[in-house]
């Protein structure tokens, strides 16, 4: 279990997005004009994007253009590892892990959310995050009762803690740390990634930080909480974690 918001610091870089440290170096974001026509020329993975979000919502003007800002706040220059890659893999991991969720769409609909804020500030990003949804998805179609899950699922990954019988929630939690299971290549850049966003942290803070957050993974019973998400990704989760932290202990 990653601690909360409030016990991030720099000397532990750890944020429930994953294992890093209590403020990046994002820039806050601005307001700015979105289309969907503009986001969807962007490239064939922006268009991809686009359908997946179809899959949970009602095509329409306004939830085309809903997309379209989320799709441009997950492009924002400042970051590194939570970009449309990340949105795209937690998208990609839910789906095996579907049919332990009791709404598969809302835990979609979360990850969507879950990172639309990312300006380096632990919890009220999350909040804002969830915020956002609470205010966007009502303009799209989506039910009262499947907006409010939504965005308490956003807030849930300011923890990454479901409580017992939260099925929702352990879905989108597993799916979130399905990067941990990456081939070692993509392992190896999803750690580079993190630190290119916290390379304001010293060297020697952000290991030893880095260091006792994935001691106190390898310490949990289990990384993942679903059935499927185990069989899938436990195993290789913490060969590439106590792989990384070797590395690091290897460097201090």
């Amino acid at each position: 279990m990653e601690p909360s918001a409030g016990e991030r610091s720099a000397a532990e870089p750890s944020t429930a997005k994953l294992l890093t440290a209590g403020r990046s170096t994002a820039e806050p974001s601005t307001a700015r004009p979105f289309t969907v026509g503009a986001v969807a020329a962007q490239d064939a993975d922006a268009s991809a994007l686009l359908s997946e979000w179809r899959r949970v919502v009602p095509a329409s003007p306004a939830s085309d253009a809903v997309a379209a800002e989320l799709l441009a706040r997950w492009s924002e220059p400042h970051r590194r590892y939570h970009t449309r890659a990340h949105l795209r893999a937690v998208l990609t991991a839910i789906d095996p892990l579907a049919t332990a969720a009791a709404d598969p769409a809302a835990v979609r609909l979360a990850a969507w959310f879950h990172d639309a804020v990312y300006d380096g500030h632990p919890g009220q990003d999350e909040e804002r995050s969830a915020q956002l949804a609470q205010s966007h998805l009502p303009r799209c179609g989506v039910p009262p009762e499947r907006v409010a899950e939504a965005a308490r699922l956003v807030r849930l990954t300011a923890t990454h803690a479901p409580a017992p019988g939260d099925r929702n929630g352990e879905v989108l939690c597993d799916a979130d740390l399905a990067i941990l299971a990456a081939p070692r290549d993509a392992y190896a850049a999803y750690t580079r990634a993190i630190r290119e966003e916290y390379r304001h942290i010293p060297d020697e803070l952000f290991a030893l930080g880095r260091s006792q957050v994935l001691r106190n993974l390898l310490a949990m019973p289990r990384l993942y909480r679903t059935p499927a998400a185990h069989d899938l990704w436990e195993t290789a989760a913490r060969a590439n974690i106590a792989a990384e932290l070797s590395e690091l202990t290897a460097l201090s």
